[in-house]
């Protein structure tokens, strides 16, 4: 599939003055550093500027000498590189810091946490809504009060007593 990159993708394309020769070595990189520079520069070298992605439809109907196909494959190898440096990376800190790699891999799910914790709390609980239904539909007893002009009242619990404006 041919298209802009997306970030999911390393800039691997020599538009925009990305691609550069690799002459000699930056002083502090390190070997995945060098690596991704040597995959610019072999792209750079190619002289592509957009190409599908590897494994994809439009790749597979490339002739395996088109440049394009080189270059998808290079992006697919620098993609690996880096996913596999990451998990080794995050490997290595589980078995020397549990505590730094937890807090790590849980950060997404914290962060969220903390946007959606006052929202949630704020909300109440289904024992709140069951309280507050239990009051709604238990009022205190209605005090009986016989008006002037109205009929006696039958008194409830008690057959054949009725309570009269004048009995108040």
């Amino acid at each position: 599939m041919t298209g802009p990159r997306t970030d999911s993708r390393p800039l691997l394309a020599s538009t925009a003055g990305r691609g550069r020769p690799l002459r000699a070595v930056p002083e502090h990189a390190m070997a995945g550093d060098i690596t991704a520079l040597r995959a610019e520069t072999q792209v750079a070298a190619l002289g592509v500027d957009d190409w599908p992605e590897y494994g994809s439809l439009e790749w597979l109907k490339l002739n395996p000498s088109d440049p394009r196909c080189y270059a998808a494959t290079l992006e697919a190898a620098e993609l690996h590189r880096r996913a596999e440096a990451e998990r080794r990376r995050l490997d290595d800190l589980m078995d020397n810091d549990p505590e730094a790699w937890w807090r790590e891999i849980t950060a997404d799910a914290t962060a969220y946490a903390a946007r959606r914790g006052p929202v949630i709390a704020a909300r109440r609980t289904a024992e709140e809504r069951r309280i507050a239904a239990a009051r709604a539909s238990h009022r205190p007893t209605h005090q009986l009060r016989a008006t002037p002009g109205w009929p006696p009242i039958a008194i409830p619990g008690q057959p054949g007593r009725y309570l009269t404006f004048r009995q108040e």
